[in-house]
């Protein structure tokens, strides 16, 4: 439950995240504080997702996005890699009747290029299945880096620039935004990591630059709601002035 300063802030949307995006860490230190495999981590980390949505739900919540595999990942060990992906396809087939029932919009956003063909055909068939929902847009960062993103950005202008589809004069912020994998969603308001490491790891690196940060030590099949609206609570504090000055200040 949400708790009532936060109510009074939802009713306003002053001071209440529409997007939040989630760094998933320390599922493999999970399972060996528990002297268990990796993988197990990862598993019980799928619970930790599932709670995560519906907290989202509740509370309305408009965009949550997910990192749930970035480029870096390829680096790890074979056998966690492979497990990474099957729990990957086995919540999308295992989760389609629940993103239906609770009206989410799944979108996946990356290199899928990289992925097998079943699992790529899977995230075409669950987007499309789920693109008219009008709820929660569950929003999935999967072989994902923020330089790629950044990158493919820059390609595309630059072929749009070439097709004679767009001026160079006419590329600002607003438009090179556009061109990135996120174009369809709103800024991010706040990032959560657990983990207890306190960096962005090649995530958003366009899309935070105004975003609240959020840390905490919990590690990831950890994560509830408690944490989840302390986090919340926490942004409801923040005087987000995007680089200006708050009205007293002005007054100076």
């Amino acid at each position: 439950m949400l708790c009532k300063q936060c109510k009074l802030h939802k009713e306003n949307k002053k001071n209440f995240p529409n997007h939040v995006a989630i760094i998933m860490d320390g599922n493999g230190r999970w399972a060996k504080k528990r002297n268990k495999i990796r993988t197990f981590g990862h598993k019980e980390g799928f619970k930790a997702v599932k709670r995560t949505i519906k907290f989202a739900l509740q509370n309305k919540i408009e965009i949550l996005t997910l990192y749930t595999f970035s480029k870096e990942n390829w680096k790890r060990p074979k056998l966690e890699v492979q497990s990474l992906l099957k729990i990957f396809l086995f919540a999308l087939k295992s989760e389609i009747y629940y993103l239906k029932k609770y009206n989410i919009c799944l979108k996946v956003i990356g290199d899928l290029t990289s992925f097998n063909n079943e699992l790529q055909s899977y995230i075409h068939y669950v987007e499309k299945i789920t693109f008219s929902n009008t709820g929660l847009i569950l929003n999935i960062a999967a072989n994902y880096s923020g330089k790629w993103d950044i990158l493919q950005g820059v390609k595309k202008i630059l072929t749009a620039i070439q097709k004679g589809y767009l001026n160079i004069n006419q590329i600002e912020e607003n438009t090179f935004s556009q061109y990135l994998s996120t174009h369809q969603l709103s800024p991010v308001d706040l990032v959560i990591r657990t983990g207890g490491e306190k960096r962005i790891s090649n995530f958003f690196l366009w899309q935070i630059a105004y975003s609240e940060l959020y840390f905490t030590d919990v590690l990831w099949p950890d994560f509830n709601s408690y944490i989840f609206q302390e986090a919340i609570d926490y942004f409801s504090t923040r005087n987000r002035t995007f680089g200006g000055l708050v009205q007293d200040e002005k007054k100076i």
